[in-house]
């Protein structure tokens, strides 16, 4: 494909996948919302800086504040209690708490949290079928007195909107989470409950705290909640929020006694006369309904991400597992042969396709004419370059080098040029902007010497790295590319020998057909190519050369889109490999499949990994959080240390490690989402060329 080729690059799918993570992450923070939620866990400290006006603390427990504070209370009538439930409903207890009733004949008062209520409409439509009554114990179980007021009015409003989706119902009754009887309220409290009442609730407290969310035993949560000889009360049980057994017999106890009494069982409202909450209008029970699905899926999605974030970790965990060992037992091999002597293999052709690369084709030339193999020629073909780079090469004047000129045809076609040209059995490609070490083809070569090799991989390493995205891309190069390099010889499924430094033998060259221009990652697909061909790649770590990697954002971009989208062409061109059997099948079933997973699946997810992340420092333990993203980035310093030393670079750069995993890993996620669109949609990506500056050079100690 030429440099030059028209694309239109797609759009859309970023507006897409924007609003995707957005609704994640508005699921997520509504599933965190709701998992706020804390059953009773014993008495609070009450604030009493402020005391609660006198109406209030020597009054009955059902209150009501008019808007200028001045406060209503009543009690029940004698020989009636009004029984009343908190906390629930309740999938376990919720259930026995109403057989019971059931059996009395007895109706309760059940104050239920909205987010509950979600989670067991149906316990709410059989309260409401069997005569009982609902009021709001909150969203969440917030205290109110705790909160700011649009916090106060949230809560409330979403527990209305939770029952009339449930039952069909509205309720005006409201007990705020932690309340007691009426001499425990606090200025604060108080505070709340006029806000509450400006929305029109009813307030109700209690007469007779049974204490059931503690470790009171059946006779004495019994004797709590007997009223005074023939008079009537408000008795507080919880059907939710813990184990409740000791609660139902408690009940049972309580409605045997008072029924002998001749007791009346009545709700809230029936016992004072209470005109019930008018019926919800079809847009309250509506959203109520859409506010009940959200929170369902909310929790799967929850769930489905806490379980692909496992399985995130453990495939990244057993990746790093494995690539130790293989580097290390691929690191003994090559010092095994390092210690034989060094063969001449025959004379080797170095080509060199290069379009403007004046910034660096001076620097590559010379380091290719300073390696010490014997004998071998340099082609530069010059691929229609519009910066004299054809006129650099012959100003130096070089032995040995020959630059052949051809109008721009794209890197494949110049690479064919100069195969075609070329005198060697064995052809070493390099990169323009690429420098060899003085013994690189000489390293190179010499695993041609087993006969089934069909190509060789060089060590590349980044020349420019003193800024903070080089340093990342230094890392990305040793730890991540050439650490699976070692792992694919092992097992035999290569699927890149790399444009910058690698050598091919001719004759596996003619079994492919030479370079093919059909996808952006030549290098990749002529690789895979000569594996189905029979021939087996394997990779030199000594062989090492220095590429100038992008130096800024927006070319790093476009050099890993082209990388990216090329290389899913080419998995996609060879996936009939995963069928065949020998070499090809090696690749298919280890190389191919390694890539799907690793460089296309997981870094596809990974923008919703990281929401869920974000997620996860809200509303799970910071420790927890921190611990597994510090163990998961320990192991990987411990696996970046060991990949250094393989290559005898230096430890400093392990500093930026962190950072990495932070900025530049979602970088790549989202190249690989670009990619993927683009390939989906079958647009056709042009060839993004970096700018070059000059910076590979070999470093100091080489020289």
């Amino acid at each position: 494909m030429s440099r030059h080729s028209r694309h239109r690059s797609p759009r859309a799918h970023w507006v897409l996948l924007t609003l995707m993570l957005l609704v994640l992450a508005a699921e997520l923070m509504l599933n965190g919302y709701v998992r706020n939620v804390a059953g009773e866990s014993g008495p609070r400290t009450p604030d009493r800086s402020r005391a609660a006006p006198a109406e209030v603390t020597g009054g009955g427990p059902v209150l009501r504040v008019a808007p200028d504070g001045a406060v209503t209370s009543r009690a029940m009538p004698a020989t009636t209690v009004a029984l009343t439930f908190d906390d629930g409903p309740d999938p376990v207890w919720t259930p026995k708490v109403l057989d019971v009733l059931a059996r009395h004949d007895a109706h309760g008062t059940f104050f239920v949290i909205g987010s509950r209520v979600n989670e067991h409409p149906a316990l709410v439509r059989r309260m409401v079928t069997e005569g009982h009554e609902v009021g709001v114990h909150t969203f969440t179980h917030v205290e109110l007195s705790t909160v700011p007021a649009w916090r106060r009015r949230l809560e409330l409003t979403l527990s209305q909107n939770a029952i009339a989706g449930a039952a069909g119902v509205q309720t005006q009754l409201l007990r705020p989470p932690y309340a007691s009887t009426p001499d425990a309220v606090t200025g604060i409290d108080f505070d709340a409950m006029r806000d509450a009442a400006a929305a029109g609730y009813l307030v109700v407290l209690t007469d007779k705290d049974t204490e059931d969310w503690g470790s009171a035993s059946v006779d004495t949560m019994v004797k709590s909640a007997l009223p005074d000889k023939g008079a009537g009360a408000v008795v507080m049980f919880h059907d939710g929020g813990g184990d409740r057994s000791r609660t139902v017999a408690a009940l049972d106890q309580l409605l045997t006694q008072l029924t002998a009494q001749k007791y009346k069982f009545l709700t809230v409202s029936e016992a004072l006369g209470v005109r019930p909450a008018p019926a919800p209008t079809g847009g309250v029970q509506f959203r109520g309904e859409a506010l009940r699905a959200a929170q369902v899926s909310s929790s799967w999605l929850a769930t489905a991400m806490t379980i692909l974030l496992g399985l995130a970790l453990a495939l990244g965990i057993i990746r790093l597992v494995a690539q130790v060992p293989a580097a290390a037992l691929h690191a003994r091999h090559g010092r095994v042969r390092r210690r034989q002597r060094r063969l001449y293999l025959g004379p080797v052709s170095v080509i060199v396709p290069a379009y403007n690369e004046s910034a660096n084709i001076a620097n590559t030339v010379r380091s290719l004419i300073d390696n010490d193999y014997p004998r071998f020629e340099v082609i530069v073909v010059d691929d229609g370059s519009t910066d004299n780079t054809a006129g650099i090469v012959a100003r130096l004047g070089l032995p040995g080098v020959r630059v052949i000129r051809q109008p721009n045809a794209g890197k494949p076609a110049a690479l064919n040029t100069g195969i075609a040209a070329s005198r060697g059995d064995l052809l070493v490609l390099v990169d323009g902007d690429t420098v060899l070490a003085p013994d690189a083809i000489g390293q190179l070569v010499q695993r041609f010497a087993e006969d089934d090799v069909g190509a060789v991989s060089g060590n590349t390493k980044v020349a420019n790295r003193r800024g903070l995205l080089g340093r990342w891309q230094h890392l990305e190069y040793v730890v991540g590319l050439n650490l699976d390099r070692r792992m694919f010889e092992l097992g035999e499924c290569m699927p890149t020998v790399p444009g910058a430094i690698g050598a091919f033998r001719r004759e596996a060259l003619a079994d492919v057909g030479g370079v093919s221009a059909s996808t952006m990652a030549e290098d990749t697909d002529l690789t895979m190519a000569v594996i189905r061909a029979g021939w087996r790649v394997v990779y030199e770590d000594a062989a090492i050369a220095w590429t100038e990697a992008p130096s800024t954002v927006c070319q790093l971009w476009r050099q890993r889109y082209r990388w990216s989208y090329g290389t899913m062409q080419a998995m996609w061109k060879h996936r009939r490999s995963i069928m065949e059997s020998g070499p090809a099948g090696r690749l298919g079933r280890r190389g191919l499949a390694y890539l799907l997973l690793f460089q296309v699946l997981l870094p596809f997810v990974g923008p919703a990994v990281d929401v869920f992340a974000a997620y996860g420092l809200m509303f799970l333990p910071v420790w927890q959080v921190a611990g597994v993203w510090l163990g998961f980035v320990g192991l990987q310093a411990i696996t970046a240390a060991y990949a250094l030393r393989l290559d005898r670079e230096r430890l400093r750069p392990l500093w930026a490690l962190p950072l990495q995993q932070l900025f530049y890993r979602q970088l790549m996620y989202l190249i690989v989402v670009q990619s993927a669109v683009t390939a989906v949609t079958g647009m056709r990506l042009r060839w993004h060329r970096v700018a070059r500056t000059g910076q590979a050079t070999l470093p100091a100690h080489v020289r």
